[in-house]
């Protein structure tokens, strides 16, 4: 089995050297390592643009020692010594994790990778010509060479990651914080939303909303795929999504195409020092949407139950004022109790025009006149006076949205 077919997670240490490679042939390439690194760093800065920096020293000696390293290592594999490959894997991990800090993709990396195989492949070959070696130790030579450069490779890509995966918690747990702040009741200082904001790398917009998105009615559900400039946090029982600019052109379908087949409630677009009552509102038309008061799937808008939402804020209020407005149909037994309750809310809702109600109820206009007779007598002069009939409504809508459907 050749080199470059053993488990790349093996480590090099304690290896055996390649076989048929001469031990004395190491200690004739060694006095050229030198110009091979120089070789290997002239081609990637002139071919590879990211690596393009004569003037930052630090920089180019990162470089440098990375190529330096690189290749003193690959000497150690082919002697069997494996003393430098953790200084090496160290160097190339903390290479990764800077590209990851400085916000790049490991293209370039890899290119300069491979750029720096062919280079060293190309230049001790023709070392190698000189010893008129048999074709199996060349090609012994050549795996040893990519074997070095994949597990290089691997060393990079596991420092990039790490520090990628740090760096995308850091930046969740600076932007669920940045929730906090902007949902806060009392407002904290612009300041400190704004510099927050800041490090959790969120333009401010001019106005935002919140969306509570129903966990418990769909534990399993997977978390929605939200644009990138949304802030996000899902725990618990609900979660949370901070919409900026929820006006703003394309946004209501970026809404509603992340949210689609989830039980959720986009609450009103208020300034960002006023965060908490749109999570109070949306938190409010999520419940009545559990409990069937408002349409229970899909995405609810505050803005299209303003009313229902202001009528259901205190319920007792409205138990209470039921009770008094609408006591006296209490006399009435079951169900024309309830068919006159329908009539009513009907009639005013109809600026009291009979012949409307009965088209409304399906029903024949002198059956809605014998009802409104029997309310005349149910509740007297109170069916005359603004101020009744406006509170007679309120509770009967409420009650009616209270209703179970069906």
């Amino acid at each position: 089995m050749s080199d470059r077919s053993r488990t790349r997670t093996e480590p090099p240490g304690g290896d055996p050297p390649p076989a048929g490679i001469p031990p004395e042939l190491l200690d004739q390439l060694r006095p050229f390592l030198g110009e091979i690194i120089e070789e290997v760093v002239g081609a990637i800065r002139t071919e590879i643009a990211e690596y393009a920096r004569p003037a930052d020293e630090t920089y180019m000696h990162v470089v440098n020692r990375g190529v330096a390293q690189a290749l003193e290592g690959f000497l150690a594999r082919l002697s069997g010594s494996g003393t430098d490959w953790d200084d090496v894997k160290a160097t190339y991990q903390r290479i990764g994790r800077g590209e990851a800090e400085e916000g790049r993709s490991l293209d370039s990396f890899q290119a300069a990778l491979r750029l720096g195989a062919r280079v060293t492949w190309r230049r001790m070959s023709e070392l190698l010509e000189v010893h008129r070696l048999p074709p199996h130790v060349l090609i012994t030579f050549g795996e040893t060479i990519f074997l070095h450069l994949d597990e290089m490779a691997a060393a990079t890509t596991s420092g990039y990651t790490e520090a990628r995966l740090h760096a995308a918690g850091e930046l969740q747990q600076r932007r669920s914080r940045l929730i906090d702040l902007l949902t806060s009741d009392p407002a904290v200082a612009p300041e400190a939303v704004a510099g927050l904001a800041r490090t959790a790398r969120w333009p401010l917009p001019r106005d935002m909303a919140v969306v509570v998105i129903d966990h418990a009615a769909e534990p399993d559900a997977v978390r929605p795929i939200l644009p990138p400039e949304f802030l996000a946090r899902f725990d618990g029982q609900e979660g949370v999504v901070v919409v900026p600019d929820p006006e703003g052109l394309g946004r209501e379908r970026a809404i509603t195409g992340a949210l689609r087949g989830l039980r959720a409630a986009l609450g009103p677009t208020v300034g960002l020092d006023a965060g908490a009552r749109s999570l109070r509102w949306a938190r409010d038309a999520l419940d009545l949407a559990r409990r069937g008061v408002l349409p229970g799937t899909g995405l609810v808008r505050c803005a299209d139950h303003l009313a229902t939402l202001l009528l259901f804020r205190d319920e007792d209020l409205v138990d209470a004022l039921a009770r008094q407005r609408l006591g006296p149909l209490d006399a009435v037994r079951s169900p024309q109790r309830e068919r006159l309750a329908e009539t009513l809310l009907c009639w005013l809702s109809c600026a009291r025009n009979a012949s409307e109600v009965a088209q409304r109820l399906a029903v024949h206009p002198q059956t809605v006149r014998y009802r409104l007779r029997q309310l005349e007598e149910v509740f007297g002069e109170r069916l005359r006076d603004p101020t009744a009939q406006f509170e007679m409504q309120l509770a009967l809508r409420a009650q009616d949205l209270r209703r179970p459907p069906g």
